[in-house]
């Protein structure tokens, strides 16, 4: 068991060294295969069988379809849609953040990504209604994550992967969770903002006045993205790995054609980045496959089951010990390397005091995205901040904030109330 410990450390001090991640998982890979012995023989078909399954193409070809979104202008009109619903209101382009960046982040299932586009979107919006460029960044930074929890994300299907559960099951465990996060930032961004005296917007258009239906008319195209990928995943009529590529091929005249942000030229580039991303994924998902039989091997699992034990054999206790672990995970290192440690070592011992491994995702997608917006090292919190064009000090009171009244009671609901994560998965028979 001393061995794992000391992949693990290696694993961990990589990362937090700079190392790149597949490289990173590599070495506590190697470490271990040195130290237990066997060849490459018996080892590497681990890894192959691994990554050689159609659920994980889905991850490409949505990585793909959010480089369209994101370089076509398509946020762009989703924005302008939600603007419109609650711009009316004092404080509410802290939802049209918060709800935007749900919509985005699940379609295109990268924080970093919702970040930059919806931050370089609305950045400019929030700053000109008023809004301090700390709480801006604040509110940014604090929804980039929903892209973990709304479905069709893509960290979801990786965590279907490892733990071997159905990925629609775990789609559907964080719709509830998803949607009610994104509504308590919104509504808390909002109260934080009528306590600056922020006003409605002076230009605000209704949704139903002539202006508005012609925007919402030139909008439709990108909403009807979200609706065809959900529609077609929760109808039965696609799989995740379909809608996947149903999404790339709608995007690609959503946004040349249509929104004119981007040319054929500029496809190349896009191709570049998908297959650079998909490279880093797949290397790192080969080494997770050999590291994650490794520690099955060694009973990672049940020692750490036993060492539980020794302190408490309370539910309850136990998984507010798995969160503040896996809180701490999100704030080490990106939300795919949290997760895919975690994963194999958590998912045991979930299932052996009694939670389903469903449940856990929600559990999972609420810990990691509240990791990476918790000071002090907060990955997104700083990308954020760059973004608004502010310091990180500026947004740490509000950020703190958003965390104890929004982040935190979603999580433990979450994480106490079961039925608040299982109740969709057990409509469609999970």
């Amino acid at each position: 068991m001393i061995h794992v410990g000391i992949a693990i450390a290696i694993l961990m001090g990589s990362l937090l060294l700079g190392v790149s991640i597949p490289f990173a998982f590599g070495a506590g890979t190697i470490y271990m295969y040195t130290m237990l012995g066997g060849t490459f023989a018996t080892t590497l078909p681990v890894g192959f069988n691994g990554i050689n399954t159609m659920v994980l193409l889905a991850i490409p070809t949505f990585i793909m379809a959010g480089g369209f979104i994101e370089k076509g202008k398509v946020g762009d009109e989703l924005v302008s849609v939600v603007e419109m619903l609650v711009g009316r209101f004092r404080g509410g382009l802290m939802l049209a953040v918060s709800y935007a960046s749900a919509i985005f982040g699940a379609i295109c299932g990268s924080a970093a990504a919702t970040c930059s586009c919806i931050g370089s979107i609305m950045a400019p919006k929030l700053k000109m209604a008023g809004y301090s460029k700390g709480l801006s960044a604040a509110l940014i930074s604090s929804s980039a994550p929903l892209g973990l929890l709304i479905p069709p994300s893509s960290l979801m299907i990786m965590y279907a992967w490892v733990s071997g559960e159905s990925v629609l099951a775990c789609f559907l465990s964080t719709v509830i969770p998803g949607v009610c996060l994104a509504t308590l930032l919104g509504v808390v961004g909002m109260i934080l903002a009528q306590r600056e005296g922020v006003q409605p917007l002076e230009n605000w258009v209704p949704i139903y006045s002539a202006p508005g239906l012609k925007k919402t008319w030139h909008a439709t195209p990108a909403l009807l993205l979200p609706v065809i990928i959900l529609g077609g995943i929760y109808g039965g009529v696609m799989t995740p790995t379909e809608a996947a590529c149903v999404s790339t091929l709608y995007c690609i005249p959503v946004a040349i054609y249509i929104y004119r942000g981007m040319k054929w030229s500029d496809a190349p580039e896009i191709l570049k980045e998908t297959g650079t991303t998909t490279g880093v994924i797949m290397v790192m998902l080969f080494f997770v496959s050999m590291l994650s039989r490794y520690f099955i091997y060694e009973d990672l699992p049940g020692a750490l089951v036993d060492m539980i034990y020794l302190f408490t054999t309370n539910k309850n206790v136990i998984l507010l010990m798995m969160n503040v672990f896996m809180i701490i995970m999100g704030m080490l290192m990106d939300d795919g390397s949290a997760l895919l440690l975690s994963t194999p070592i958590l998912v045991p011992i979930a299932k052996e005091i009694g939670v389903s491994p469903i449940h856990f995702a929600a559990i999972l997608g609420v810990n990691l995205g509240m990791g990476n917006v918790t000071p002090p090292c907060a990955p997104m919190l700083y990308l954020g901040a760059r973004v608004v064009g502010t310091d990180a000090s500026h947004s740490m009171k509000p950020t703190l904030l958003l965390i104890l009244f929004a982040w935190l009671p979603t999580l433990l609901v979450v994480t106490y109330v079961p039925g608040f994560s299982l109740w969709l998965p057990n409509i469609f028979g999970f």
